[in-house]
Parts: structure tokens; C-alpha cells; sequence
């Protein structure tokens, strides 16, 4: 009679504690989560530009940017009243948004970020993650 030897196969519990001790590790990272919103693509995109130079200045790790899908708010209006119902004027208002994540920030970057002049028209939303 032949043996048939069998292969040993990791079992599940010993693969899932390799993917929870990643998490851990991932967990431990600090991050500062800057999501940077402006009406101007150009305008927005120097100023991502200024805030990613400043923070490599420091020796930052960064991730982004990474841009976001653009919001549009469309408006119709009467562009006459009474009689000339037919006639419509529309707009819109388009929002550009970028996300830019700075791992294991220092108190010099965060200083340093804080202090920077933007223009205009750009807003910037600051998370400790």
C-alpha cells in the first residue's frame, strides 16, 4: 500500500495575526490631514504647491495631493419677468478640492503651516488623524 503524505497548509489563525500586526503598525502613525478648497484650480494648485514646499522643508513625509471629485451648484434664473418665461440665464459654482496627508508631523511643521499666508479664496481644513 502507497503513503500519501499531506502538505501542511497555514492555517487561518495564523495569517490573520500577521494581517492584525500590520494594522497595529498602521495604527501608530500619526497623521495631519489638510483638505485645501478653492473656487480657482490655478490658485489652489500653488498653494498646494507653497504648503507641500513648506513641509519638505521641515523633512516631511507627505502623501498627495490627491485631488477630489469637483463640486458644480447650478443655478437657473429669469432673465426676464412676467411675459418671457421661456427666457433662462444659468450658473455655476464649482469647487475644487485636494487632499494632502503629512505623516508623523512635528510641532516645527505644524508651526510652520500654521504661519503660512494663502490667498484669497483658498480654505484650508486641518484634521489630527
Amino acid at each position: 500500500m502507497a503513503e500519501t503524505t499531506a502538505k501542511k497548509t497555514p492555517s487561518r489563525k495564523s495569517s490573520a495575526k500577521k494581517a492584525g500586526g500590520t494594522k497595529a503598525a498602521e495604527a501608530a502613525v500619526s497623521k495631519l490631514r489638510l483638505k485645501v478648497r478653492g473656487y480657482d484650480h490655478k490658485v489652489l494648485d500653488q498653494s498646494v504647491k507653497q504648503i507641500i514646499d513648506t513641509a519638505l522643508r521641515f523633512d516631511a513625509v507627505i502623501v498627495g495631493p490627491v485631488p477630489l471629485p469637483t463640486d458644480i451648484r447650478k443655478f437657473t434664473v429669469n432673465a426676464s419677468t412676467f411675459i418671457y418665461k421661456d427666457a433662462r440665464e444659468q450658473f455655476e459654482i464649482r469647487t475644487h478640492k485636494r487632499i494632502i496627508d503629512i505623516l508623523n508631523p512635528t510641532p516645527k511643521i505644524i508651526d510652520a503651516l500654521t504661519n503660512l499666508s494663502l490667498p484669497s479664496g483658498v480654505s484650508v481644513d486641518v484634521r489630527m488623524m
